[in-house]
């Protein structure tokens, strides 16, 4: 398997593909890559050789396009620094609501978690009490 920028991107799948397996690279960004590297797109990862898979290298760090750590530690800090200033956005994110807009009351289960039941008590245990 070719390595690139820390990732393992797969053998049996064409390059522009398989250079969508390295965060923060979509597919036209891998076109601009293969283009500036002047490799075919439709050949496979596991055609490359090592001079080829240099040059994508080489090109990833002249278009300067953030990739994998350097975009994940980036977009962290951002959203700390809405965390900080205590802006609309860092307050939804601090209490695990939904930060774009999305509505809340009937949906968003992914964001605010597993559901707790509220008036399915045991008759017994209210007896009790």
């Amino acid at each position: 398997m070719p390595r690139i920028n820390g990732v393992d991107i797969p053998e049996n799948k064409r390059i522009v593909v398989s250079l969508t397996y390295i965060y923060g690279i979509g597919v036209s960004m891998a076109k601009k890559i293969l283009e500036k590297a002047k490799i075919d797109g439709d050949i496979r990862a596991k055609d490359l050789n090592d001079d080829q898979i240099s040059s994508i290298r080489n090109s990833i760090e002249k278009l300067q396009c953030m990739v994998e750590g350097e975009l994940k530690r980036v977009v962290s800090q951002n959203i700390k620094r809405y965390k900080d200033i205590q802006c609309y956005r860092g307050t939804r994110h601090l209490k695990n609501l939904p930060v774009r807009g999305q509505k809340t009351q009937k949906n968003a289960r992914t964001k605010r978690g597993k559901r707790v039941a509220v008036g399915g008590a045991n008759p017994k245990v209210v007896a009790k009490t």
